[in-house]
């Protein structure tokens, strides 16, 4: 592979897929980049150099020979990437990306991963790559993986599948050495996400009914990008809107479907239909009942309402961007995501997490 000058930084490997299709690692002086479902794996790795002097690393992926070359600064420099070393920090990189974008969805059947077997996994292996890592590097906190866990690994160290054990108590241990956890184990106030499929629909709740008296009505999509994760369910339709009239005033009604692992109070919303919008924020439970206005911030009319058309009615959840999360190619990238969560649970590889065999494995 060939490392090329661009932009005054060091790129070597190829383009990648946008957000929320790429597992990103910062290291000390460079970033790691894979495209998530890309099968040529660590042969498919993309590296860009923001610090040589930094990245004392680099002989360990490039050889001496490479590193070398790069430092001298004389470009193009091809060199062979060492796939060995590359793998643990792909891993890492993964599981990043598991904490970041994993599409829970009961309406899509995708379980939760359980956070804290998650974040202590992540935490052994990056531990174990300290040499490729800087204390101010994004990806380097151990003491913040383990931190919030402490009840939950302890439980975990106590429970009857020895593999997941042995993690636990290995996280314990590091935890111990970093003085991440509280010197006495907090009261052990729950065990370990089961990942039961009634477990999962208990706590997305029931589905919302419909309004009969509405004067328009349809369904869009959650733009990962714009919102938490984790808190919206990751399907795709899982926003209903209605149009109503009540009081002699105009309404837009709106529902969210959520994962229950957190409330949804205060994320912001919006529905556009022409020239009259209705803008807040949702409750605790995902609804939202906003006035209808013109762009003057005139109250919009009853009889106006059955009038106008509500053909090309948008609406979003999260503060706004520039790229559209109801577009063809965001929901294309949706649906992809969600395939290679499926495949990860329907056969998982030598880089899957305990995380995700618990929850191929669970009876849900």
């Amino acid at each position: 592979m060939r490392f090329v000058a661009d932009a005054g930084l060091w790129v070597v490997g190829p383009a990648v897929a946008v957000v929320p299709a790429v597992a990103v690692l910062e290291v000390s002086g460079a970033v790691l980049e894979w495209t998530v479902d890309d099968r040529d794996g660590v042969a498919a790795t993309r590296m860009t150099i923001t610090d040589r002097a930094a990245a004392e690393w680099l002989w360990r992926v490039v050889g001496p020979a490479g590193h070398a070359a790069i430092a001298s600064g004389v470009e193009p420099v091809d060199v062979d990437l060492v796939p060995e070393a590359l793998e643990p920090l792909r891993r890492i990189a993964i599981g990043h990306w598991l904490r970041r974008w994993w599409p829970e969805s009961r309406r899509d059947g995708i379980v939760p991963l359980d956070r804290a077997l998650l974040d202590g996994e992540l935490a052994i292996l990056v531990s174990a790559a300290q040499e490729f890592l800087s204390e101010d590097t994004l990806d380097a906190d151990v003491e913040g993986l383990l931190a919030p866990h402490q009840s939950a690994l302890r439980a975990f160290e106590l429970g009857a599948d020895p593999r997941v054990a042995e993690m636990a108590a290995a996280c314990a241990e590091l935890a111990d050495d970093l003085g991440a956890w509280s010197a006495e184990p907090s009261e052990l106030l729950a065990g370990p996400v089961s990942g039961r499929r009634e477990d999962f629909a208990l706590v997305a709740g029931p589905e919302g009914e419909r309004s009969r008296s509405a004067i328009a009505r349809g369904v869009g999509s959650v733009d990962w990008v714009t919102v938490p994760h984790g808190l919206f369910d990751a399907a795709d339709r899982t926003i209903d809107w209605s149009v109503e009239g009540a009081d002699s005033s105009v309404f837009a009604m709106l529902r969210v479907a959520l994962t229950g692992q957190a409330p949804a109070r205060g994320i912001e919303v919006r529905l556009r239909s022409g020239s009259v919008s209705a803008t807040g924020v949702l409750d605790t439970r995902g609804t939202a009942a906003l006035s209808m206005l013109f762009e003057d911030g005139r109250e919009l009319t009853e009889n106006q309402a059955w009038g106008h058309d509500w053909s090309t009615t948008s609406v979003a959840i999260g503060p706004h961007r520039s790229d559209p999360g109801d577009s063809a190619e965001a929901a294309e990238l949706r649906q992809r995501i969600r395939a290679f969560a499926r495949a990860r649970l329907a056969e998982p590889g030598p880089d899957a997490f305990f995380a995700e065999l618990v929850a191929t494995e669970a009876d849900y």
